[in-house]
Protein backbone atom coordinates (compact mmCIF):
# COMPACT_ATOMS: atom_id res chain seq x y z
CA UNK A 1 0.00 0.00 0.00
CA UNK A 2 1.56 3.27 -1.08
CA UNK A 3 1.17 6.63 0.61
CA UNK A 4 -1.64 8.68 -0.94
CA UNK A 5 -0.51 11.50 -3.19
CA UNK A 6 2.98 10.10 -3.77
CA UNK A 7 3.96 9.06 -7.28
CA UNK A 8 6.38 6.10 -7.48
CA UNK A 9 9.98 7.20 -8.05
CA UNK A 10 12.18 5.03 -10.30
CA UNK A 11 15.51 6.62 -9.32
CA UNK A 12 16.57 8.65 -6.30
CA UNK A 13 19.70 10.37 -5.01
CA UNK A 14 20.83 10.28 -1.40
CA UNK A 15 22.66 13.51 -0.68
CA UNK A 16 24.55 12.99 2.58
CA UNK A 17 26.10 15.98 4.35
CA UNK A 18 28.58 15.20 7.11
CA UNK A 19 29.60 18.83 7.51
CA UNK A 20 27.53 19.50 10.59
CA UNK A 21 29.25 19.45 13.98
CA UNK A 22 30.04 15.75 13.93
CA UNK A 23 32.66 13.07 14.44
CA UNK A 24 31.46 11.29 11.26
CA UNK A 25 30.73 8.24 13.40
CA UNK A 26 27.31 7.69 11.84
CA UNK A 27 28.80 7.23 8.37
CA UNK A 28 31.37 4.80 9.78
CA UNK A 29 28.67 2.93 11.69
CA UNK A 30 26.56 2.55 8.56
CA UNK A 31 29.33 0.58 6.86
CA UNK A 32 28.73 -2.18 9.44
CA UNK A 33 25.03 -2.56 8.64
CA UNK A 34 23.84 -5.99 7.51
CA UNK A 35 20.02 -5.85 7.69
CA UNK A 36 20.19 -4.40 5.09
CA UNK A 37 23.73 -3.48 4.18
CA UNK A 38 24.52 -0.25 2.38
CA UNK A 39 25.88 -2.39 -0.48
CA UNK A 40 22.49 -4.10 -0.84
CA UNK A 41 20.80 -0.71 -1.11
CA UNK A 42 23.24 0.91 -3.52
CA UNK A 43 23.98 -2.06 -5.77
CA UNK A 44 20.36 -3.02 -6.39
CA UNK A 45 20.37 -6.15 -4.27
CA UNK A 46 16.88 -5.50 -2.90
CA UNK A 47 13.78 -5.79 -5.09
CA UNK A 48 11.09 -3.16 -5.19
CA UNK A 49 13.12 -0.03 -4.42
CA UNK A 50 14.22 2.78 -6.74
CA UNK A 51 17.71 2.86 -8.20
CA UNK A 52 19.83 4.59 -5.55
CA UNK A 53 22.72 7.00 -6.13
CA UNK A 54 24.57 7.58 -2.86
CA UNK A 55 26.62 10.76 -2.47
CA UNK A 56 28.53 10.59 0.81
CA UNK A 57 31.89 12.42 1.06
CA UNK A 58 33.54 9.55 2.95
CA UNK A 59 32.35 6.82 0.59
CA UNK A 60 32.50 8.62 -2.75
CA UNK A 61 35.15 8.13 -5.41
CA UNK A 62 34.62 11.70 -6.61
CA UNK A 63 35.93 14.75 -4.78
CA UNK A 64 35.82 18.53 -4.99
CA UNK A 65 33.40 20.10 -7.44
CA UNK A 66 32.80 16.74 -9.13
CA UNK A 67 31.44 15.37 -5.86
CA UNK A 68 29.40 18.49 -5.16
CA UNK A 69 27.79 18.65 -8.62
CA UNK A 70 24.57 16.79 -7.64
CA UNK A 71 24.29 19.02 -4.55
CA UNK A 72 24.48 22.16 -6.68
CA UNK A 73 21.92 20.72 -9.11
CA UNK A 74 19.56 19.74 -6.31
CA UNK A 75 19.81 23.19 -4.75
CA UNK A 76 18.71 24.64 -8.10
CA UNK A 77 15.73 22.26 -8.24
CA UNK A 78 17.32 20.08 -10.93
CA UNK A 79 18.41 16.48 -11.08
CA UNK A 80 16.72 13.40 -9.59
CA UNK A 81 14.43 13.40 -6.56
CA UNK A 82 16.58 13.11 -3.47
CA UNK A 83 16.66 12.19 0.20
CA UNK A 84 18.78 14.61 2.20
CA UNK A 85 20.73 13.01 5.05
CA UNK A 86 22.26 15.31 7.63
CA UNK A 87 24.96 14.05 9.99
CA UNK A 88 26.05 16.28 12.85
CA UNK A 89 24.39 19.08 14.77
CA UNK A 90 23.41 22.34 13.13
CA UNK A 91 25.34 25.38 14.43
CA UNK A 92 23.84 28.82 14.80
CA UNK A 93 25.65 30.91 12.22
CA UNK A 94 23.94 34.10 13.48
CA UNK A 95 25.44 34.20 16.99
CA UNK A 96 28.72 35.88 16.06
CA UNK A 97 29.95 38.89 14.15
CA UNK A 98 32.35 37.08 11.81
CA UNK A 99 33.52 33.67 10.66
CA UNK A 100 31.50 30.49 10.38
CA UNK A 101 31.14 27.22 12.29
CA UNK A 102 30.76 24.59 9.58
CA UNK A 103 30.82 24.51 5.78
CA UNK A 104 30.93 22.28 2.71
CA UNK A 105 32.38 23.45 -0.59
CA UNK A 106 32.68 26.94 -2.01
CA UNK A 107 30.18 29.24 -3.68
CA UNK A 108 31.37 29.73 -7.28
CA UNK A 109 29.87 33.25 -7.36
CA UNK A 110 31.25 34.67 -4.13
CA UNK A 111 34.26 32.41 -3.58
CA UNK A 112 33.15 32.00 0.03
CA UNK A 113 32.53 28.71 1.87
CA UNK A 114 28.95 27.46 1.80
CA UNK A 115 27.90 26.90 5.39
CA UNK A 116 26.05 23.78 6.45
CA UNK A 117 23.07 25.95 7.36
CA UNK A 118 23.03 27.45 3.88
CA UNK A 119 23.08 24.01 2.29
CA UNK A 120 20.10 22.97 4.39
CA UNK A 121 18.27 26.17 3.49
CA UNK A 122 18.92 25.55 -0.21
CA UNK A 123 18.20 21.83 -0.28
CA UNK A 124 15.33 21.36 2.17
CA UNK A 125 12.65 22.96 -0.04
CA UNK A 126 13.45 20.50 -2.85
CA UNK A 127 14.03 17.31 -0.81
CA UNK A 128 11.70 14.33 -1.13
CA UNK A 129 12.56 13.55 2.50
CA UNK A 130 15.12 14.57 5.13
CA UNK A 131 16.75 12.16 7.57
CA UNK A 132 18.72 13.12 10.67
CA UNK A 133 21.45 10.49 11.08
CA UNK A 134 22.50 10.19 14.71
CA UNK A 135 21.61 12.10 17.85
CA UNK A 136 23.63 15.21 16.95
CA UNK A 137 21.59 15.77 13.79
CA UNK A 138 18.35 14.76 15.50
CA UNK A 139 18.55 16.69 18.77
CA UNK A 140 21.93 18.45 18.98
CA UNK A 141 23.75 15.77 20.97
CA UNK A 142 27.16 16.26 22.55
CA UNK A 143 27.86 19.53 20.76
CA UNK A 144 24.64 21.08 22.07
CA UNK A 145 25.54 20.69 25.75
CA UNK A 146 24.75 23.67 27.93
CA UNK A 147 27.32 26.41 27.50
CA UNK A 148 28.56 25.40 24.05
CA UNK A 149 29.68 28.40 21.96
CA UNK A 150 28.01 27.27 18.73
CA UNK A 151 24.43 27.36 20.05
CA UNK A 152 23.92 24.28 17.88
CA UNK A 153 20.75 22.22 17.56
CA UNK A 154 19.12 19.31 15.81
CA UNK A 155 17.28 19.45 12.50
CA UNK A 156 13.76 19.65 14.00
CA UNK A 157 14.79 22.70 16.03
CA UNK A 158 16.40 24.25 12.96
CA UNK A 159 13.68 23.55 10.38
CA UNK A 160 10.73 23.30 12.79
CA UNK A 161 9.16 20.23 14.39
CA UNK A 162 6.16 20.40 12.05
CA UNK A 163 8.29 20.67 8.89
CA UNK A 164 7.30 18.41 6.03
CA UNK A 165 8.89 17.85 2.66
CA UNK A 166 7.18 18.59 -0.65
CA UNK A 167 6.08 14.95 -0.60
CA UNK A 168 4.55 15.41 2.85
CA UNK A 169 7.23 13.44 4.71
CA UNK A 170 8.20 14.78 8.18
CA UNK A 171 11.81 14.97 9.31
CA UNK A 172 12.87 11.41 10.17
CA UNK A 173 15.19 11.16 13.18
CA UNK A 174 17.30 8.05 13.71
CA UNK A 175 19.20 8.85 16.92
CA UNK A 176 22.18 7.10 18.46
CA UNK A 177 25.73 8.15 19.28
CA UNK A 178 26.53 6.82 16.79
CA UNK A 179 23.40 5.48 15.16
CA UNK A 180 22.91 1.70 15.38
CA UNK A 181 23.86 0.62 11.82
CA UNK A 182 20.82 -1.50 10.94
CA UNK A 183 18.44 1.05 12.47
CA UNK A 184 19.63 3.60 9.94
CA UNK A 185 19.69 1.40 6.84
CA UNK A 186 16.33 -0.16 7.74
CA UNK A 187 14.80 3.30 8.07
CA UNK A 188 16.32 4.33 4.77
CA UNK A 189 15.00 1.16 3.16
CA UNK A 190 11.50 1.90 4.46
CA UNK A 191 11.64 5.37 2.91
CA UNK A 192 12.80 3.87 -0.37
CA UNK A 193 9.81 1.51 -0.36
CA UNK A 194 7.57 4.52 0.26
CA UNK A 195 9.24 6.32 -2.65
CA UNK A 196 8.62 3.29 -4.86
CA UNK A 197 4.95 3.21 -3.86
CA UNK A 198 5.21 -0.05 -1.93
CA UNK A 199 4.78 1.16 1.66
CA UNK A 200 2.54 3.55 3.60
CA UNK A 201 3.72 6.71 5.30
CA UNK A 202 6.53 6.07 7.77
CA UNK A 203 5.23 5.84 11.36
CA UNK A 204 7.02 8.24 13.72
CA UNK A 205 6.66 9.02 17.42
CA UNK A 206 6.38 12.52 18.88
CA UNK A 207 10.19 12.84 18.75
CA UNK A 208 10.14 11.91 15.04
CA UNK A 209 11.75 8.49 15.62
CA UNK A 210 10.53 5.39 13.72
CA UNK A 211 8.05 3.81 16.13
CA UNK A 212 8.97 0.18 15.45
CA UNK A 213 12.61 0.87 16.35
CA UNK A 214 12.20 3.15 19.37
CA UNK A 215 8.85 2.11 20.83
CA UNK A 216 10.33 0.02 23.66
CA UNK A 217 12.94 0.63 26.31
CA UNK A 218 16.40 -0.86 26.25
CA UNK A 219 15.56 -2.69 29.47
CA UNK A 220 12.69 -4.56 27.82
CA UNK A 221 15.07 -6.25 25.41
CA UNK A 222 18.17 -6.40 27.61
CA UNK A 223 20.09 -9.62 28.21
CA UNK A 224 20.35 -8.59 31.87
CA UNK A 225 16.67 -7.76 32.42
CA UNK A 226 15.97 -10.95 34.36
CA UNK A 227 18.63 -10.05 36.92
CA UNK A 228 16.89 -6.73 37.60
CA UNK A 229 13.64 -8.54 38.33
CA UNK A 230 15.47 -10.78 40.78
CA UNK A 231 17.23 -7.80 42.42
CA UNK A 232 20.65 -9.05 41.40
CA UNK A 233 22.73 -5.94 40.80
CA UNK A 234 26.36 -5.72 39.75
CA UNK A 235 28.70 -4.00 42.17
CA UNK A 236 31.60 -3.81 39.73
CA UNK A 237 32.21 -3.96 35.99
CA UNK A 238 32.55 -7.49 34.66
CA UNK A 239 29.65 -8.90 36.68
CA UNK A 240 26.96 -10.57 34.59
CA UNK A 241 24.05 -9.21 36.63
CA UNK A 242 22.03 -6.01 36.12
CA UNK A 243 24.24 -2.91 35.86
CA UNK A 244 21.69 -0.25 36.81
CA UNK A 245 23.60 0.54 40.02
CA UNK A 246 26.69 1.24 37.93
CA UNK A 247 24.85 4.01 36.09
CA UNK A 248 22.74 2.25 33.42
CA UNK A 249 19.66 4.18 32.24
CA UNK A 250 18.24 1.24 30.28
CA UNK A 251 14.89 1.02 32.12
CA UNK A 252 13.77 4.40 30.75
CA UNK A 253 15.74 4.89 27.52
CA UNK A 254 13.99 4.13 24.23
CA UNK A 255 16.51 2.04 22.33
CA UNK A 256 16.60 -1.43 20.76
CA UNK A 257 20.34 -2.15 20.87
CA UNK A 258 19.96 -4.64 23.72
CA UNK A 259 17.72 -6.81 21.57
CA UNK A 260 19.21 -6.05 18.17
CA UNK A 261 22.88 -5.99 19.08
CA UNK A 262 25.34 -3.74 17.34
CA UNK A 263 26.62 -5.56 14.27
CA UNK A 264 25.13 -8.77 12.83
CA UNK A 265 23.19 -9.25 16.07
CA UNK A 266 26.34 -9.18 18.21
CA UNK A 267 27.21 -6.65 20.90
CA UNK A 268 25.12 -3.77 22.16
CA UNK A 269 26.06 -1.64 25.18
CA UNK A 270 24.61 -3.64 28.11
CA UNK A 271 25.18 -6.98 26.38
CA UNK A 272 28.92 -6.41 26.60
CA UNK A 273 28.86 -4.79 30.04
CA UNK A 274 28.56 -1.14 29.08
CA UNK A 275 26.02 1.06 30.83
CA UNK A 276 23.34 2.87 28.82
CA UNK A 277 23.95 6.63 28.93
CA UNK A 278 20.77 7.53 27.03
CA UNK A 279 22.29 8.49 23.69
CA UNK A 280 19.07 7.95 21.69
CA UNK A 281 17.09 10.41 23.81
CA UNK A 282 16.49 14.12 23.10
CA UNK A 283 17.75 14.94 26.64
CA UNK A 284 21.20 13.47 25.95
CA UNK A 285 23.75 14.25 27.26
CA UNK A 286 22.80 16.94 29.79
CA UNK A 287 19.97 15.07 31.50
CA UNK A 288 22.02 11.87 31.88
CA UNK A 289 25.09 13.38 33.50
CA UNK A 290 27.22 12.71 35.41
CA UNK A 291 27.73 9.40 33.65
CA UNK A 292 28.59 6.38 35.82
CA UNK A 293 26.37 7.63 38.67
CA UNK A 294 23.37 5.50 39.55
CA UNK A 295 20.22 7.07 38.04
CA UNK A 296 18.17 8.72 40.81
CA UNK A 297 15.02 6.78 39.97
CA UNK A 298 16.81 3.45 40.17
CA UNK A 299 17.73 4.10 43.81
CA UNK A 300 14.07 3.79 44.72
CA UNK A 301 13.24 0.96 42.32
CA UNK A 302 16.28 -1.19 43.14
CA UNK A 303 15.66 -0.83 46.89
CA UNK A 304 11.95 -1.49 46.52
CA UNK A 305 12.55 -4.64 44.51
CA UNK A 306 15.18 -6.04 46.89
CA UNK A 307 12.90 -8.04 49.19
CA UNK A 308 10.64 -9.07 46.32
CA UNK A 309 13.63 -10.21 44.29
CA UNK A 310 15.05 -12.24 47.17
CA UNK A 311 11.71 -14.00 47.64
CA UNK A 312 11.38 -14.68 43.93
CA UNK A 313 14.91 -16.13 43.76
CA UNK A 314 14.18 -18.44 46.70
CA UNK A 315 10.93 -19.66 45.17
CA UNK A 316 12.57 -20.21 41.81
CA UNK A 317 15.42 -22.17 43.37
CA UNK A 318 12.83 -24.38 45.09
CA UNK A 319 10.99 -24.97 41.81
CA UNK A 320 14.28 -25.48 39.98
CA UNK A 321 15.32 -28.14 42.48
CA UNK A 322 12.03 -29.97 41.92
CA UNK A 323 12.20 -29.69 38.14
CA UNK A 324 15.77 -31.00 38.10
CA UNK A 325 14.49 -34.43 39.19
CA UNK A 326 12.84 -37.09 37.07
CA UNK A 327 9.28 -38.09 38.02
CA UNK A 328 9.22 -40.82 40.66
CA UNK A 329 7.75 -43.39 38.28
CA UNK A 330 10.57 -42.86 35.83
CA UNK A 331 13.52 -42.36 38.16
CA UNK A 332 15.60 -45.55 38.50
CA UNK A 333 18.58 -43.90 40.12
CA UNK A 334 19.69 -46.02 43.08
CA UNK A 335 17.37 -48.87 42.11
CA UNK A 336 18.24 -52.15 40.40
CA UNK A 337 16.90 -52.23 36.88
CA UNK A 338 14.20 -54.86 36.39
CA UNK A 339 15.29 -55.37 32.82
CA UNK A 340 18.66 -55.05 31.17
CA UNK A 341 18.92 -52.60 28.27
CA UNK A 342 18.54 -54.43 24.96
CA UNK A 343 16.94 -57.57 26.42
CA UNK A 344 13.63 -58.73 24.96
CA UNK A 345 10.46 -57.86 26.88
CA UNK A 346 9.14 -60.53 29.26
CA UNK A 347 6.54 -62.96 27.89
CA UNK A 348 3.30 -63.09 29.78
CA UNK A 349 1.98 -66.50 30.86
CA UNK A 350 -0.66 -67.96 28.60
CA UNK A 351 0.80 -66.47 25.43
Amino acid sequence: MSSPGLEPIPEIDILWITAGLSCDGDTIAMTGATQPSVEDIVLGGLPGIPKVNLHNPFLARENGDEFLKPFYQAADGQGSPFILVIEGSIPNENNKSEGYWASLGTDDKTGQPITTCEWIDRLAPHAWAIVAAGTCAAYGGIHAMAGNPTDCMGLPDYLGWDWKSRAGVPIVCVPGCPVQPDNFTETLLYLLYVAAGHAPKIPLDDQLRPTWLFGSTLHEGCDRGGYYEQAQFAEQYGDRTCIVKLGCWGPVVQCNVGKRGWMAGIGGCPNVGGICIGCTMPGFPDKFMPFMNQPPGSLLSSNAIASYGATIRALRRFSQSSMNKEPAWRNRRGKQATQSPGSPPPVSEGH
